[in-house]
């Protein structure tokens, strides 16, 4: 029995080896391509922006993205772009 726990517990501890070299690797990754395992944020967009986009005036809805939430241009884009229909703010 005492040869079966030991046992576990160098797989166990080869796994967790293993999963550190991993996290590291991960780590690295991120800091070359300048990315971060944050969670995106979920973007509210105004009835002013809801008005621009429904109107085909993507350079003003990114501006004024921009102008209200403080994103970067690549995520304003991407706000705009992504935008399907969901209620804006009141």
């Amino acid at each position: 029995m005492e040869a079966a726990l030991s046992d576990v517990d160098d797989r166990l501890a080869l796994l967790q080896e293993r999963v550190a070299r991993l996290e590291a690797q991960m780590a690295f990754l991120q800091r070359s391509l300048g990315v971060s395992d944050e969670p995106e944020p979920e973007w509210q967009i105004s009835s002013e922006v809801a008005d621009l986009i429904s109107r085909g005036e993507r350079k003003e809805a990114v501006r004024l993205v921009r102008e209200e939430t403080g994103a970067s241009l690549k995520d304003a884009m991407r706000i705009v772009d992504g935008f399907r229909g969901a209620a804006p703010e009141a």
